[in-house]
């Protein structure tokens, strides 16, 4: 392939993470070319990208070297799913979560591009043996699961089918990293992936916590967001340990290891996130922050401006 051939991405579904992905690798400065099966989507989802980047680049919080107007050059749409996949080196699907959906676009995708055309998925709770169970050329198979909102949270999950070939692992990465985004590999497809799974535990305990009566909804996400997560923006649970016994990870164990399994050991069962025990923690978080749209909406533009600031002070250290 020469590098001429390597300069376009297909977006293969134009909702949220779709206009995400796309903005993302037009930031990288490759040609995107964004599709949905529903006439004039991807165009309605150009006209949102466009507001979205100028609205970036007033706040001096565009991403990459290309300004606004350079970057949507870069972009186009399509209705029209050969189109929108001639040329492409890379194919990122961002269709709906639902395995029947993803397996028929893979499919339909495969009958139009040539056999080194790297196959993508967004999904979050789909392994790759189930999504690319249709395709035929599974080694250029692989899932790139982003943390959303993609643009501000830079980690990538790659997640490699069982047949997914090394060198696909290595250009997806490759891509990634170009692009501005974290990847990580996982060396084997597992249910939830690594954030997911990670994130299922801290749910889960501190579910349990408010539900026995230990500690409020609303001093549990302190716990977080004023303890764990400030380490945590800037160094995982594994140097955070290394850190914290004069003598590293080992030392760490020999100190504290016996009473982390004694801790882990007093955990509780799965909770009931749907009984009647569920319902006191929706309401006393209602309380917090209703569930109405203004309410919720405000706080998730609050969430991004925080989220943007934090990938402003990560990106100047």
């Amino acid at each position: 392939m020469s590098s001429s051939d390597m300069k376009i991405i297909t977006v293969i579904g134009s909702g949220l993470i779709g206009r995400s992905w796309a903005m993302v690798f037009a930031s990288g400065g490759y040609s995107v070319k964004i599709y949905d099966n529903q006439p004039g989507q991807a165009a309605k989802a150009m006209a949102e990208i466009r507001k979205q980047l100028e609205e970036l680049e007033e706040a001096r919080m565009l991403r990459g070297e290309l300004t606004a107007t350079q970057q949507l050059a870069l972009l186009s749409s399509y209705d029209d799913l050969a189109q929108a996949l001639e040329g492409a080196f890379f194919v990122q699907e961002c269709v709906f979560e639902q395995l029947e959906v993803k397996q028929s676009v893979f499919q339909d995708i495969e009958c139009v591009v040539g056999k080194d055309v790297i196959l993508s998925s967004s999904t979050s709770c789909l392994v790759p043996s189930n999504v690319f169970s249709k395709v035929q050329n599974r080694s250029r198979c692989l899932v790139s699961h982003p943390v959303n909102p993609p643009y501000y949270v830079k980690l990538v999950e790659l997640v490699p089918h069982p047949e997914t070939a090394a060198h696909v692992m290595d250009a997806t990465h490759t891509v990634m990293t170009k692009v501005g985004q974290a990847p990580v590999r996982l060396k084997r497809e597992i249910d939830g992936f690594a954030l997911n799974r990670v994130q299922a535990a801290i749910i889960a305990e501190s579910w349990r916590l408010v539900q026995d009566g230990v500690i409020s909804v609303k001093d549990i996400d302190l716990v977080m967001s004023e303890g764990l997560g400030m380490r945590y923006a800037f160094i995982g649970p594994m140097e955070t340990m290394h850190l914290n016994a004069p003598e590293g990870l080992e030392d760490y164990m020999k100190r504290y290891g016996v009473g982390i399994t004694r801790v882990l050991t007093s955990f509780g069962p799965v909770p009931d996130f749907f009984g009647e025990g569920a319902k006191s923690i929706v309401n006393e978080m209602d309380e917090l922050i209703p569930s109405e749209q203004q309410h919720l909406s405000a706080r998730r533009e609050r969430r991004d401006q925080l989220l943007m600031g934090l990938a402003k002070l990560k990106k100047d250290h």
